[in-house]
């Protein structure tokens, strides 16, 4: 707001100088405003002295601390905001308007529900003095926004005059008393909104200057329906009241200065009115397509009404001629003619009619000379009364047109043209009658077409008169009958005539002579003009330059051979024209010439009665393009050699189907020799040397370079050559047609069996395959050909034949290519584990080869070999004899996971399994016979295999206690393993009491004094004193052992766990004092499953003291622990911290009566912890003793 507060204090002055004390005034509250709203606080201060320009300070006291001041907003500090409202003031959210230098106004432009509280107004102090009030208070209440309008968004189309009714929801949820007011507006484009009827807060209707007439007339109503539901009707939509309608909602509340504060205000969505108006304004044309007519021809006038809405319209349309009334059509669409346009529609010569709601119709189907003037029409609009009749409103009428029918003239010209100005006997002739117009034809056209011959004699072919009828002509009519002759009416002015199979006679002056008529008003037709055209014609006969010729390419023909014949016809005729050839023939040595056969002129063949001979072999055809015919004659003999000539002659078809000859010719003679054919037989020559191995198969090539024909057949005889022979002898021979025949050789040598003969596809090669060589095929093959051909009689003969090369095969026996892996190998294995030995045959003689398998040993200390295992050549596997000594059957396996590779696995291996292991193959082939012999072998390299038992990991607890017990009690012997080699592994354990023999040094340990024990124990003495008595023993197979003598009855045994066992001695006796010690032997089963001990170990020595029941005080103190602590131990720590608690007092004494640290004075006295030597024996008792250097 830009205007001023609207309550001012009585005393407010413009320039803020008073006379009276300062004084500050708000805007009164409570004011209740909503969440999101625009509100504004004014402020203003009187009674002021200074500047005139005042400064304004806003703060808030919150409902949640009503005591705490928080600064909002200032007109001349800008840090002044509190943290919270930093932000809104910064954006401009938050800011104070100056209305007057004494004016102000807070605004805050999106209130927030927080901002709800006690606000203050302050004005810093600018008078001499304080005198007045300086700030003023009032409160603000922020509530939600619950206002609601809502209305559905479409567009209406509406026509003018329409009703229109619009509904919108307006409600609202405040719990403060509010008033609501209603208002519709309209808007169009960018304009400002109008308001179009309104429901104030008071309940009042009202409307803007451009609806209040209409509202005062009723025509805009605002009606509420129900709680919430507002409608607006407008009876009669006019163009003015297009655009976007919608509702506004407002709703208000009284301040508690007493006027009304719009909280909040919403509108709904818009709903789009298009009104189309009703304009009553019509226009009327008059079109046609031309002025200028000829009689006869139609013309159209078409009357075209342009207004809106016309369709529910009423018009009536007249129309005149020369300003006389032609029809007239009412509304209903029915035509009323005058008098004398009554009879011309009744004959179809003329129409009115309504073509739509918008045109009307004139049309005159044939018009006359006198029809020539102006033409125009009238349209009037009616309006039909509550009685139902019409009245004349509006009449209009465009401008004329005139017309112009001129007369009719003949305006045509002729032209005729054929497809050829020559042409040949019996080809086709078109012929084109073209009638041209200056413009449109004005009636129809009759058409005769004449024939003026060389001898000038005139002649009607065909005419086509104006009902379309064709006739032909008298000379004319059999051959129109048969088609010969035909006339058609291609298009409306194109007339054709066209004669097939032309003869000598239709040679000549072809005429078109075409006639023009109209048809009178009186319905008859006359003639308006006439024309005609011609074009010349001249017909070739067939006969014409007809000559036929004999040739051949091949007067010399080889025997056997083919040769053609050409019958060469000139001119080239088309294939309309038939032309019949027939050859004849006379052999060698005769004097007359026969028919050989005929090519008919319907494309037949016809052969002679003396041909038989040569149906099988000769081959008689023409060409397409022409009437020459070839005669070809294949496998030429002495039969087919004489003179040849061919007859030709020519036909023409006639219009009935009949046929005539025209013209016959004879060729000239064309002689023909057959000669016997010349042998092209060659062998291939070339020697080679073949070496291969037995059992391979021998391959013997017998190649034919060239032949004489390529029908010739071969026969073949194979020859081998023996250095031992002087000639070769017969192994094999094929005859020309395909038949075997063995030769001696193959008989002898048995050679049937393995003889295979093939001729290749190319015709040309032979070949001879000798399967599975041996030694004994070595020698020099050769092949002896000779060459077959089929006479013309279908008789062989032998025409050449050549020897070819020799090939010398050397058979031999394979090389031995076997070959074994040298590699060299260590393996070191445990007892009861799997050595596998592998034998690797890196490369063999042959793939069809049998491979025999033998593995054996090197045992130490043995120079022989033993057989371990044989993988014979059939896969049988067999033990050899080592396999029995160690017992190794059912411990090997064998196994080929690839071709040349062998394994040899032993399971479950011992220490006697150890030694030096290779393998030995044999590789043996199949002979050619089918026997087996051994070509080659060798041997592998060695493996050298040690079996070791597990290392001995036995260990027995050694660090063990002594024991003091009394006389009658029992004490316990633990043998403890702390360790052992395996989880397989048993043990025999054994407990031994430990006594010095008799004149030995070392006594039991425990009965001699401890000093004396300890200078012997640096002795050493090369023989054990020690004397064992064995207590009990208890073996691998938990077998006890007798007890002994000492103990018997007294001892028992204990196994606490795997590793740990207990033997414990009964009613102990003095003399059971000594040492005690136990032992310990570890078994391992064997893979054989015998028990075998690996290792002993004896644990340490036990002492045990067995205490007499009339043992002195100082036995009874040293077998009680805690007796002992407490006479020997605990005394002498206590005594020397007294003596150093003692020398640390005096120590100080010193120090502060001298003022000294001791470097100057008496040195201090340094106190080390006595050395307390005791004997945890109890053999004597503790000695205290102080080494020197103890007291510095």
């Amino acid at each position: 707001m830009s205007c001023l507060p609207p309550h001012l204090p009585a005393n407010y002055s413009r320039k803020g100088v008073v006379s009276a004390q300062r004084q500050v005034a708000v805007q009164e509250g409570p004011l209740y405003r909503t969440e999101g709203s625009h509100i504004t606080i004014w402020c203003n201060v009187s009674g002021y002295q200074g500047p005139s320009e005042q400064n304004f300070q806003w703060s808030i006291y919150l409902p949640s601390a009503p005591e705490r001041e928080v600064q909002i907003v200032s007109t001349m500090d800008s840090s002044f905001p509190y943290a919270i409202y930093t932000q809104r003031v910064r954006s401009g959210k938050i800011y104070v308007e100056r209305v007057q230098g004494n004016s102000a106004l807070l605004h805050i432009t999106d209130l927030q529900a927080r901002d709800a509280g006690e606000y203050e107004c302050h004005t810093p102090n600018t008078d001499e003095r304080y005198f007045g009030s300086y700030s003023a208070k009032m409160n603000l209440m922020v509530i939600p926004d619950s206002l609601q309008s809502t209305a559905v968004r479409h567009t209406l189309h509406r026509v003018e005059q329409d009703p229109l009714e619009l509904t919108c929801e307006v409600a609202t949820e405040t719990l403060q008393h509010s008033h609501l007011s209603v208002a519709w507006l309209r808007q169009r484009g960018g304009e400002k909104p109008v308001e179009v009827i309104a429901l104030s807060r008071d309940f009042v209707l009202q409307s803007s200057s451009d609806y209040a007439q209409r509202q005062s007339l009723g025509e805009v109503r605002l009606d509420k329906l129900g709680s919430s539901t507002f409608r607006l009707t407008v009876f009669h939509l006019q163009p003015s009241d297009q655009g976007e309608f919608y509702c506004e909602g407002t709703e208000w509340i009284q301040d508690p200065d007493g006027s009304w504060y719009p909280m909040t205000r919403k509108r709904s969505e818009g709903t789009v009115v298009n009104v189309q108006p009703t304009d009553k304004e019509f226009t009327v044309r008059l079109e046609t397509d031309k002025r200028l007519y000829t009689v006869g021809e139609p013309a159209e006038f078409r009357c075209i009404l342009e207004g809106q809405n016309t369709p529910d319209r009423y018009f009536a349309v007249s129309w005149a001629f020369n300003s006389s009334l032609i029809a007239s059509m009412g509304p209903n669409a029915v035509p009323v003619l005058n008098s004398e346009f009554t009879h011309r529609e009744a004959r179809g010569q003329l129409k009115v009619a309504k073509e739509s709601d918008n045109v009307f119709v004139l049309k005159i189907y044939h018009l006359r000379q006198e029809d020539s003037g102006k033409y125009n029409c009238r349209v009037t609009e009616r309006e039909k009364t509550v009685t139902g009749e019409f009245i004349d409103k509006e009449s209009k009428r465009p401008k004329n047109i005139p017309i112009i029918v001129l007369p009719i003239k003949s305006s045509i010209s002729v032209e005729v043209a054929s497809n050829a100005s020559v042409v040949l006997e019996g080809e086709n002739l078109h012929l084109s009658c073209s009638i041209r117009t200056a413009g449109r034809p004005l009636g129809r056209f009759s058409v005769i077409w004449q024939l003026v011959d060389r001898q000038n004699r005139r002649s009607n072919i065909m005419w086509l008169d104006r009902d379309g009828t064709v006739q032909p002509g008298t000379s004319y009519w059999e051959r129109s009958s048969f088609g010969g002759v035909q006339m058609e009416q291609v298009q409306p002015n194109s007339f054709s005539l066209g004669i097939f199979n032309s003869r000598r006679e239709d040679e000549g002056q072809y005429e078109c002579h075409v006639t023009e008529w109209v048809r009178a008003v009186d319905g008859e037709w006359q003639v308006v003009g006439e024309r005609r055209a011609s074009t010349l014609v001249s017909i070739t006969a067939l006969e014409t330059g007809f000559a036929v010729t004999a040739i051949s390419r091949t007067p010399g023909v080889t025997y056997s051979d083919s040769f053609d014949l050409q019958c060469i016809i000139k001119p080239h005729y088309p294939a309309r024209v038939p032309v019949s050839v027939t050859w004849r023939f006379q052999p060698v040595g005769t004097a007359e010439f026969h028919d050989l056969v005929t090519f008919t002129r319907d494309g037949g063949v016809q052969w002679g009665d003396r041909s038989s001979s040569f149906r099988t072999r000769t081959a008689i055809e023409k060409a397409e393009s022409s009437n020459n015919v070839r005669l070809s004659i294949s496998r030429a003999s002495d039969t087919e050699a004489g003179k040849y000539q061919c007859v030709a002659e020519l036909w023409r078809r006639n219009y009935d189907n009949s046929w005539t000859r025209l013209a016959e010719r004879t060729s000239n003679l064309l002689e023909i020799r057959v000669l016997q054919p010349v042998t092209k037989l060659q062998v291939s020559k070339s020697k080679r040397t073949l070496t291969l191995v037995e059992n391979r198969p021998i391959q013997l090539n017998c190649s034919v370079k060239s032949q004489t024909s390529q029908n010739s057949h071969f026969a073949v005889l194979w020859y081998v050559h023996k250095p031992s022979d002087a000639d070769g002898k017969l192994i094999l021979k094929t005859t020309h047609n395909s038949a075997f025949e063995y030769g001696t050789y193959a008989e002898e040598e048995g050679l049937r069996a393995r003889l295979q003969f093939e001729r290749h596809v190319s015709g040309g090669l032979f070949s001879l395959t000798v399967q599975r060589a041996e030694v004994s095929d070595s020698g020099s093959y050769y092949c002896h050909v000779e060459e077959w051909l089929l006479s013309p009689n279908y008789a062989w003969y032998k025409l050449a034949e050549e020897v070819s090369g020799r090939t010398e095969v050397t058979v031999k026996q394979p090389d031995s290519r076997l070959k074994l892996s040298q590699a060299q190998g260590n393996l070191s294995v445990l007892e009861t584990r799997q050595v596998q030995l592998e034998c690797v045959v890196l490369n063999r003689t042959s793939a069809a080869s049998q491979l025999l398998v033998e593995w054996f040993v090197w045992k130490p200390n043995h120079p022989e070999r033993e057989t371990l295992a044989r993988l014979s050549r059939d896969a049988t596997f067999h033990y050899g004899e080592q396999a029995a000594k160690n017992n190794l059957k059912g411990r090997l396996h064998l196994e080929s996971p690839s071709p040349g590779v062998y394994r040899l696995f032993i399971q479950n291996v011992a220490v006697q399994d150890s030694g030096t292991y290779s393998c030995r193959v044999e590789e043996w082939l199949p002979s050619p016979g089918g026997t087996w012999y051994r070509r080659a072998e060798d041997t592998a390299g060695q493996t050298a295999v040690q079996v070791m038992r597990p290392d001995a990991a036995l260990q027995v607890d050694t660090v063990v206690p002594n024991a003091t017990v009394s006389e009658k009690a029992a004490f316990q012997l633990d043998c403890s393993i702390v360790s052992r080699s395996s989880q397989d592994s048993r043990f025999a354990v054994a407990w031994y009491s430990l006594r010095t023999k008799a004149g030995g040094k070392r006594g039991s340990p425990g009965l001699e004094d401890g000093e004396e024990e300890g200078e012997e124990g640096e002795e050493e003495e090369e023989e054990d004193p020690t004397e064992r008595t064995a207590l009990l023993s208890v073996g691998p197979d938990a077998v006890f052992g007798p007890e002994g003598s000492p103990w018997e009855g007294r001892l028992r045994f204990q196994r606490l766990s795997p590793l740990l066992y207990r033997l414990t001695v009964l009613q102990a006796s003095p003399r059971d004092t000594g040492n005690y010690s136990c032992r310990v032997e570890e078994w391992l089963p064997s893979p054989q499953k015998e028990w075998y001990r690996l290792t002993e170990e004896e644990s340490a020595p036990i002492g045990i003291r067995v205490l007499d029941t009339s043992s002195t005080l100082q036995s009874i103190i040293c077998s009680n622990d805690a007796l002992f602590y407490f006479v020997f131990f605990y005394p002498f720590p206590i005594f020397g911290i007294l003596i150093i608690t003692i020398l640390l007092v005096r120590f100080k004494s010193r120090n502060s009566s001298k003022n000294s640290d001791g470097k100057n004075g008496v040195p201090l006295l340094w106190i080390k912890e006595p050395h307390l030597n005791y004997s945890p024996t109890c053999l004597e008792p503790p000695v205290l003793s102080i080494h020197p250097g103890a007291i510095d």
